[in-house]
């Protein structure tokens, strides 16, 4: 009997991986075409340090910086460190999801595809320019210019965070759920006797 119901969940957590790893591969392709796309548009026809565009709202301009270090200056001329460095977080990222993917939510997948996407937008910069393309710049707060890869390092950072609180609650849930309806029914036997 339990070779029976194992092999369907079997066969469900195969299927799960499986479109678990395609969503997670068109996202990260998708997030990347993004950010090479829009780097491609900015650096195109503007020289570094000029205003493109903006200010849109009053919260964010166009403004184009070539970047070889980090936010707010750090490690300023290290771009082929970060690179690297870019390079092993995606490389860790990914191997978390090809070890979890029979478990990880769509939320979590989305998420970890934006930060490998992200990470390798601006490895592919600072590997081919030696430096990375910059260019959103807030205007309501002192705060650096970035770009779409940065975007998706950040807000995919969070849906994982997320998506693994909501994951982990959920299961929690299903288990008091389970051990609540296994108790139960050991007292409906015990009432019985």
């Amino acid at each position: 009997m339990d070779e029976q119901t194992s092999a369907p969940a079997s066969s469900q957590t195969r299927a799960h991986r499986k479109r678990t790893m395609i969503l997670f591969a068109l996202a990260t392709a998708a997030w990347f075409a993004l950010d090479v796309a829009t780097k491609g548009w900015v650096a195109g026809g503007w020289e570094q340090g000029e205003v493109i565009a903006g200010p849109f709202f009053g919260l964010v301009r166009f403004h184009l910086v070539h970047n070889t270090g980090m936010a707010w200056g750090m490690f300023g001329d290290s771009t082929f460190f970060l690179g690297v460095m870019s390079l092993a977080v995606c490389a860790a990222v990914t191997a978390y999801l090809l070890a979890l993917a029979g478990r990880l939510t769509a939320l979590e997948a989305v998420g970890t595809a934006l930060v490998v996407g992200g990470g390798l937008g601006n490895a592919l910069d600072r590997f081919t320019l030696g430096y990375v393309v910059d260019f959103i710049e807030p205007v309501f707060i002192d705060f650096p210019v970035f770009n779409v890869a940065d975007i998706g390092v950040t807000c995919g950072f969070v849906l994982v965070v997320l998506g693994l609180v909501l994951r982990e609650r959920r299961e929690a849930a299903l288990l008091g759920a389970e051990e609540g309806a296994d108790g139960k029914s050991g007292d409906d036997e015990g009432e019985g006797r």
